[in-house]
């Protein structure tokens, strides 16, 4: 299973990354100016990861395909990085929706 980290950026905010199993990160998230509102963007993903309508397949403008991971409202919890194929981001779709679901989170903060 994946495991969630949570840091703390230079500029004093809180952003956390989903990893898979063999630590590639697979999800990001944006910047939250609280660790507790990185907590509940943590949460969304272990709720919404396995619902494969909650993710949204785009293109970059160097048309690289990614993708986002939306909860029920649209809001963005998560993003992919780019791909070079679409196979390789399937494959992300994939894994974030199979590594999403666990409650392993490191707090890289403290």
């Amino acid at each position: 299973m994946g495991t969630y980290e949570i840091k703390k950026t230079k500029s004093g905010k809180f952003m956390w990354n989903l990893k898979a199993g063999n630590h590639e990160v697979i999800l990001s998230s944006q910047m939250y100016k609280s660790k507790a509102s990185a907590k509940k963007g943590i949460a969304s993903v272990m709720k919404n990861s396995s619902n494969a309508e909650r993710f949204e397949l785009k293109m970059s403008k160097n048309k690289k395909p990614f993708f986002v991971l939306k909860a029920p409202n649209g809001q963005a919890v998560g993003k992919s990085e780019l791909y070079e194929t679409q196979r390789s981001c399937d494959n992300g779709v994939k894994s974030v929706a199979k590594n999403g679901p666990t409650s392993k989170i490191k707090d890289l903060t403290i």
